[in-house]
């Protein structure tokens, strides 16, 4: 591993004016990406900056305007949180099925967002509750809408002098709910050939009022499935309204083939996981 400073802030000032410095500064949460990047080569570092101390980033509580999560919390945190398991339960999926549970206690879910592999699980349930990111730099805070945060591979919008504070996720109103699902060579400790995460908002006449759907391991980044929305919203959820939203899901894929697996391949597990996630959602919300 290369040589490099490190540090440990224990305010988010202190923090901010270390990012602000010359050189290349690098976030560090749980460790469980960056060291490893370090270690191979993949990442460079001149200071490593542990963000673990900062208050604002072990942030986990609902607020009238949606349910904080600080960037530093990690997802066993996340997926034991009460609101977590009865409104965002999509989160509570994904959570759950990052690296081993070991993992799971260590990693925090802002490094989970910020390493913008294509194949991150939280992010497309995240992007399903239409998630925003909150970033600070020395210069004040600005908020993005995580649909916007992904530049590319492991890349992300954030400038240079600037740290996920926290991510926010809108209050989820009555008859609504979440899932994620993910395909996988193995039973575990794997990463996802193809990701899927829905939300379904229904009105009392059994009509999709809302529907979001996001996609893992299928793009350069996760992406929406917006035909696939389109699909649902305004009509009466059935199985065959499903079916047809799976098939229009596939028009957000733009897979690669890998020793995982070919793109037609992965634009099957699309229509898939995005149906069992439509029903799952549904099943969730009717009980």
């Amino acid at each position: 591993m290369p040589d490099f400073d490190f540090a440990q802030p224990t305010s988010l000032n202190e923090a901010l004016e270390l990012f602000a410095a010359d050189g290349e500064v690098r976030a560090l949460v749980g460790g469980t990406d960056i060291v490893d990047q370090l270690k191979t080569g993949r990442r460079n570092a001149d200071m490593v900056v542990d963000l673990k101390r900062i208050p604002e980033l072990q942030r986990l509580e609902i607020e009238a305007d949606g349910l904080h999560i600080g960037a530093a919390r990690s997802l066993t945190d996340i997926a034991e949180f009460p609101v977590v398991l009865s409104d965002y339960k999509g989160l509570a999926d994904s959570s759950v099925l990052v690296g081993s549970w070991q993992i799971q206690n260590r990693a925090g879910i802002g490094g989970n967002v910020c390493n913008a592999a294509p194949s991150g699980d939280t992010i497309p349930a995240l992007l399903s509750h239409e998630t925003s990111a909150i970033v600070a730099s020395s210069s004040g805070r600005r908020e993005i809408a995580l649909s916007d945060f992904f530049a590319g591979p492991g890349q992300t919008v954030l400038q240079k002098d600037e740290i996920l504070v926290e991510l926010v996720l809108p209050p989820i109103p009555d008859d609504s709910a979440s899932s994620y699902l993910r395909f996988i060579p193995r039973n575990e400790m794997d990463i996802a050939v193809v990701g899927a995460g829905s939300f379904l908002h229904l009105g009392s006449d059994g009509a999709v009022q809302k529907a979001r759907i996001a996609l893992a391991s299928v793009a350069p980044t996760p992406v929406r499935a917006r035909a696939a929305e389109g699909v649902l919203e305004g009509n009466v959820l059935s199985d065959e309204l499903i079916e047809t939203a799976a098939v229009a899901a596939v028009e957000a894929a733009t897979p690669i083939s890998d020793v995982r697996g070919s793109a037609e391949y992965r634009r099957e597990l699309v229509k898939v996981l995005t149906r069992r996630t439509l029903g799952i959602s549904r099943d969730r919300i009717v009980g």
